[in-house]
């Protein structure tokens, strides 16, 4: 087990990340499960009670379990999670204007990130 310090630290970190997949439930420019995912690492090196919490969760339990098991991501989600990526780059490039630099960097870093989502098994 962490020292006292360290398992407070995983705590405090855990609620973090269950605020922010709060907020990414509610504004759809922002992921929940991700967060929830990272919630629920964060509670298992710090409160076993919160982290079966989120794993026996109604509506996030499965996905987290899902994720864990065989690292899978619904196809539906894969969709989702795509097409927001695209559509906030799409909003970024016409509402802010932004340096080509900056465009092309941000443009890399999506595509990363979606070709890790799309590589994923689907569930």
């Amino acid at each position: 087990m962490h020292s006292p310090i360290k398992r407070w630290g995983w705590f405090v970190l855990g609620w973090v990340m269950v605020a922010l997949g709060l907020i990414g439930f509610v504004l759809p420019v922002m992921p929940t499960t991700v967060f929830l995912i990272l919630a629920a690492g964060c509670f298992s090196h710090s409160s076993p009670r919160f982290e079966q919490w989120l794993l026996d969760h109604r509506w996030f339990g499965s996905s987290i379990r899902r994720w864990r098991e065989r690292r899978a991501i619904p196809l539906k989600a894969k969709l989702v999670a795509i097409v927001s990526m695209a559509t906030g780059y799409a909003v970024l490039l016409f509402s802010t204007r932004p340096a080509w630099w900056v465009a092309l960097l941000v443009a890399c870093g999506l595509v990363a990130c979606a070709s890790y989502v799309a590589t994923r098994p689907n569930d």
